[in-house]
């Protein structure tokens, strides 16, 4: 058997490792429009910002792991549509590639303003190029504005203030994060911006970007002007399903999955963040943008393909570096109704929190507390009842 693997990320080297681990002798292909051996994405929010960043570093496997394991690499080539009928791979430059079997995990691409405010300057953040213009940015000092302060934009501005960039966050919320960890624990992280000399615009939208030839103004939507040498867009991200209109596959804000990782069409499977695999505790369509579940769902579909059913954890997890500190999360805060800090104090830089919805505990956050966030992820996977947890402390 044959395997086509479109996006060479980390869901798409965990399917091939498992599946050569697994003693498939077929034919196992590694298709990405970025030219760059395949690498890690989380390090270009942070890491990879710093001087003297090793691009090895972030490499997922040496080029030899490649060739040693018979994974063919076909870089710098991106897929236009898919015949799902005939398993049938169309690329950019009008060859084809097919396969008994194929496997998306192409990810997702950063949101953009229009193309009339994409002057020079402005950066999204999604691969090894756009972390590398960035980084040599960074290294003047710029005046930096951040719009959207989620995960993307937090780690950018904890590395730019590090470097002595003057940082501005704009945020469209209350405060950074309200919406996904409640307001208490959203002021919380917002003063930590502030302590390490972050500036915060909350409330506030981006009515227009100024500049001649280049960005130098950022108007926001109460009239105030933020002048930037550069500016960071982090509005979230798109899954990459653009190419696969047409194909027969469903897409419902990614590609529609079983909860092995199967798609609606026979010998298609996808994975990682382009993906939105069934949930058989929530009953919904999930698509998780997290590191952790990316690796898993490979390996699950490699299991799949080789008939072998396993699914994937039952507790999502991320992780996100924030000013000397790391932020981790177990399970989700979506619909919580409660939120409970049960290690340390919001005013502190370490706590854990858990969160609960119905008397049920869904999800707990760690600040810099791994070894107390993690007593709780049993707990999280068993959804226990938050009246047993108080008689019991």
């Amino acid at each position: 058997m044959d395997v086509l693997i479109v996006g060479a990320s980390v869901a798409g080297v965990a399917t091939a490792d498992t599946l050569r681990a697994q003693g498939l002798q077929g034919r196992i292909v590694l298709l990405d429009a970025d030219p760059h051996l395949p690498y890690d994405k989380p390090p270009l929010s942070k890491q990879a910002l710093k001087p003297g960043w090793e691009d090895s570093k972030g490499w997922l496997r040496p080029e030899a792991h490649y060739r040693d394991n018979g994974i063919e690499l076909v870089l710098g080539r991106a897929a236009r549509a898919l015949d799902a009928e005939r398993r049938v791979v169309t690329l950019d430059d009008g060859t084809a590639l097919s396969a008994d079997t194929v496997v998306l995990a192409t990810g997702v691409r950063a949101r953009r303003l229009p193309e009339p405010s994409m002057l020079p300057g402005v950066f999204t953040i999604r691969t090894w190029a756009d972390s590398r213009a960035l980084r040599d940015e960074l290294a003047r000092r710029p005046r930096l504005v951040i719009v959207g302060g989620g995960f993307i934009g937090a780690e950018v501005a904890s590395v730019a203030a590090e470097l002595g960039a003057d940082v501005t966050i704009v945020e469209a919320l209350q405060h950074p994060f309200q919406q996904l960890f409640g307001p208490e624990v959203a002021a919380a992280l917002a003063s930590r911006h502030t302590a390490h000399g972050v500036r915060l615009r909350c409330g506030q939208g981006v009515d227009r970007l100024e500049g001649d030839g280049r960005v130098e103004r950022v108007v926001l939507t109460d009239g105030e002007v933020l002048d930037a040498d550069v500016v960071l867009l982090g509005l979230g991200a798109q899954p990459a399903t653009d190419w696969l209109r047409g194909s027969g596959v469903e897409l419902a804000d990614g590609v529609v999955c079983d909860q092995f990782g199967r798609t609606t069409r026979t010998g298609i499977y996808a994975a990682g963040d382009v993906a939105a695999w069934w949930n058989p505790v929530t009953g919904v369509h999930e698509r998780i943008e997290h590191w952790t579940t990316a690796k898993e769902q490979g390996t699950a579909v490699a299991h799949t393909i080789s008939g072998d059913e396993r699914g994937v954890g039952k507790v999502p997890y991320f992780w996100s570096d924030q000013h000397g500190g790391r932020l981790q999360f177990l399970g989700t805060s979506e619909g919580h109704d409660r939120s409970e800090v049960v290690h340390g104090s919001l005013g502190s830089d370490e706590y854990v929190v858990l969160y609960s919805k119905a008397g049920r505990v869904i999800g707990a956050l760690g600040l810099a507390a791994a070894r107390h966030l993690m007593r709780y992820r049993l707990l999280v996977e068993q959804r226990a009842r938050l009246a047993e947890l108080e008689v019991a402390s």
